[in-house]
């Protein structure tokens, strides 16, 4: 027998309590149910109320220890609306479809006016072909005869919506009722739905610490240090994920670990530890009233194959082509998608993040910055310097000499293969909480950097 699956799509700004109610209530049905924040939709402007990347963790933080629920951010990473035939399109090969919707669309089904026959993509052959799993909202009450074909209807007690819970945010109201406690944290550290421009960094309380510990194994300091933790370790429900070792122990911490939506502190037991906090500021107890939580987007990078495939990956400090031989690379450099560098000839050229800047970039020539509304574009050995994009740029390097002159693409630091072109730009679902002790967060550590003997 295939998997019965359902397709739950929706806006999800922000995910609450009804959300999971109504999960609850038909995950005895479905072997699957599959959620699917949806990207801008012109018909529904408050899609585009805060930034994309914050519906992304709220939905993970929303569903997270739902079984068999599985998060879907394609539309939101690539700022796309999927209509619903397209999503029967994209999953029907996992089982059979039922796709989720309530009463208060489909009134006036027995006279075909619903608003899916006159507002959705192909309404009236997907009434008539898709099938539905319909839940009942109080106040819109339907008919038998304007169900559609294919349906099955399950009774929900309570109500809710996501425009009560914004409506509640902007009066400066208590949520906790509407949101799991997670959601309700992060829409207060944020600032979120409140009529200004979200925060990106705040000061947080970590207490009762509970830890998912990731170490530098090869470092004695931090397998040493690591048990002078082992007290608060909860592997199964961590809050928080504790790195120790060096920075590029954070770095495999966060590819392996940055769904999870937990704060990553780092202690260092490495050398510079631009990531790290030092581990005579990290306390016994782990509690310390005023942390700086930081957050950090990580970038979408794509490259293209020798196969003709694209393939995407995520990197947090840098990504860059570099030669594959002895011959300099010959690249074309678009910033959204104009060409800005015709001819590019040297070892390579990086795209960094503010996190990325006192890496590889640094040591090409960039000066570093702590400023997350900006990305910094570096050539390596090259006919071109440096430049500052926005963070909303999108960079592409495309090589101009395939077989003569080979390039190989990276992101930090993992080298992705032979590549024909390689595009990056900021994630629109990928960041990441770093947590720093008051004295020491990233743009102190800038400024240390920048002038090493106080001056």
């Amino acid at each position: 027998m295939p998997k019965k699956i359902a397709i739950f799509g929706g806006s999800f700004n922000p995910p609450g309590i009804h959300h999971r109610k109504v999960i609850k209530r038909i995950i005895d049905f479905f072997d699957e149910i599959i959620v699917v924040p949806c990207g801008p939709r012109p018909e529904k402007q408050t899609t585009n109320d805060v930034e994309p990347i914050h519906r992304a963790v709220m939905c993970d933080m929303t569903f997270r220890d739902l079984p068999k629920v599985r998060v879907e951010l394609f539309d939101l990473e690539q700022a796309t609306f999927t209509r619903t035939h397209l999503l029967e399109e994209r999953f029907k090969e996992r089982g059979e479809l039922w796709h989720l919707i309530g009463t208060d669309i489909i009134q006036r089904g027995d006279d075909g006016l619903t608003f899916i026959h006159r507002d959705w993509e192909n309404g009236p052959e997907i009434w008539e072909k898709l099938r539905f799993a319909i839940v009942k909202r109080s106040g819109f009450e339907y008919g038998a005869k304007g169900l559609p074909p294919q349906n099955e209807v399950f009774d929900l007690e309570g109500s809710g919506s996501s425009s009560a819970i914004r409506e509640r945010m902007f009066k400066h109201q208590l949520i906790d009722d509407l949101v799991v406690p997670e959601v309700a944290e992060y829409i207060k550290r944020y600032g979120l739905y409140q009529g200004r421009f979200p925060s990106k960094r705040a000061l947080v309380s970590l207490e009762s610490p509970k830890l998912l510990i990731v170490k530098d194994e090869y470092n004695p300091k931090a397998e040493e240090l690591s048990r002078r933790f082992e007290r608060f370790v909860d592997e199964q429900n961590p809050n928080m994920i504790a790195v120790i070792g060096g920075d590029g122990t954070m770095l495999r911490a966060i590819r392996e670990n940055w769904r999870k939506r937990l704060p990553f502190v780092g202690i260092n037991t490495g050398h510079r530890g631009f990531l790290m906090n030092s581990r005579n500021e990290i306390p016994e107890n782990f509690f310390l009233r005023d942390w700086i939580i930081q957050q950090a987007p990580l970038l979408y990078v794509e490259t293209l194959g020798k196969d003709g495939k694209w393939k995407s990956s995520l990197a947090f400090n840098d990504a860059w082509v570099e030669r594959a031989e002895g011959f300099p690379v010959c690249v074309e450099v678009k910033i959204n998608n104009k060409v800005r560098i015709p001819r590019l000839e040297g070892d390579g050229i990086l795209l960094a993040t503010s996190a990325g800047s006192t890496a590889y970039a640094e040591k090409m020539g960039a000066i570093p910055f702590h400023n997350y509304s900006n990305l910094v574009l570096v050539g390596s050995h090259a006919n071109w310097g440096s430049a500052n994009l926005s963070i909303d740029d999108e960079a592409e390097f495309k090589s101009l000499e395939t077989e003569r002159r080979p390039m190989r693409a990276f992101a930090d630091g993992v080298l992705l293969g032979e590549a024909l072109s390689m595009k990056a730009r900021t994630s629109r679902i990928a960041a990441v909480e770093l947590v720093f002790s008051p004295n020491n967060d990233i743009a102190e550590k800038l400024l240390q950097i920048q002038f090493p003997d106080g001056r």
